[in-house]
């Protein structure tokens, strides 16, 4: 509790406080996320327990339409599931997925990026070469390539192996613009003369790069963090409409999407619409808060 009162009287919370656009943003990321972690508490039913799926409550409208029902609040797919319950339940792995992705980004190109900027030389030019090959490539097709590839490997995988897989190829080419960015800030800072003064006392090379260089290089890293949560779901969503992504018997938001797509022109139109609304709302909600980080954290505009 003393900590949040310190972030709140600090200027970033003071920029918090001050913002109704990320404060309207941080309660819709909260409470998605709040749904998806406790799903099973929040969920009116399991949509994925087949033993409570019954096909004669198929495609069933929302219950404010004619032919609705309270049991379906947002309506039931081609499956006889809550669609509400199917959302909750989806966007609970589009957000771990998401999440995980970025985490191995980060490691990966922070990494990367401090020990480019910090050693500098061939080490460098290697690195940044790689970083250019990778970024001459568009990512969701390096992704899609990386996760059919793995499907192919591993026809008979498991739920954990193939959402690895997934994970593996997002971050892929997600971790190349936090290389970039901490090897630019690093390059900055290791002329600075608190790492000259670390350097003249014998301090070891990792430990400036860990201790000193490494805190002061993360703010950007944060502000593209929070940005790219939003950009890794979107692409698993894409991956997942393309049959590519989350297996089948765990469909995250893009499985949904693509389910529902078939139905879109035969008046069941809700199957794809609610799905599709909670990718916007999730990826808006975070794209807000990676903004107003931003700006937070940049001293010209406080």
């Amino acid at each position: 509790m003393n900590a949040l009162k310190r972030w709140l009287n600090s200027d970033v919370g003071y920029s918090f406080r001050q913002s109704p656009t990320a404060m309207v943003a941080a309660g819709i990321a909260f409470v998605c996320l709040f749904c998806s972690v406790f799903a099973g508490w929040v969920s009116p039913t399991n949509p994925f327990d087949l033993a409570t799926l019954e096909l004669s409550d198929a495609r069933l409208p929302p219950a404010w339409m004619e032919g609705g029902t309270t049991k379906f609040l947002l309506g039931s797919d081609d499956q006889g599931r809550d669609i509400l319950s199917a959302l909750i339940y989806g966007s609970r792995i589009s957000l771990i997925v998401g999440l995980a992705s970025v985490v191995l980004s980060v490691a990966v190109g922070v990494g990367l990026g401090l020990l480019a900027g910090f050693k500098g030389g061939w080490i460098d030019a290697l690195l940044m070469r790689l970083c250019d090959v990778m970024l001459s490539f568009p990512a969701i097709l390096v992704a899609l390539l990386i996760a059919g590839v793995g499907r192919a490997l591993f026809p008979n995988a498991n739920e954990s192996l193939a959402f690895g897989v997934l994970i593996i190829s997002i971050s892929l080419t997600g971790w190349v613009q936090y290389a970039r960015t901490v090897r630019g800030t690093t390059l900055v800072e290791r002329n600075k003369e608190y790492v000259q003064a670390a350097r003249v006392t014998g301090v070891a090379p990792l430990r400036i790069m860990v201790k000193h260089v490494l805190p002061n290089v993360m703010g950007p890293v944060m502000v593209l963090a929070t940005i790219q949560v939003a950009t890794a779901i979107i692409t698993e969503a894409t991956l997942s409409f393309l049959g590519v992504g989350a297996p089948p018997t765990s469909p995250s938001l893009g499985t949904l999407i693509r389910v529902g797509n078939d139905y879109l022109f035969s008046g069941e139109w809700w199957i794809t619409i609610f799905p599709g609304l909670m990718l916007v709302l999730i990826a808006l909600s975070v794209n807000l808060l990676g903004d107003w980080l931003r700006d937070a954290l940049n001293p010209r505009l406080r």
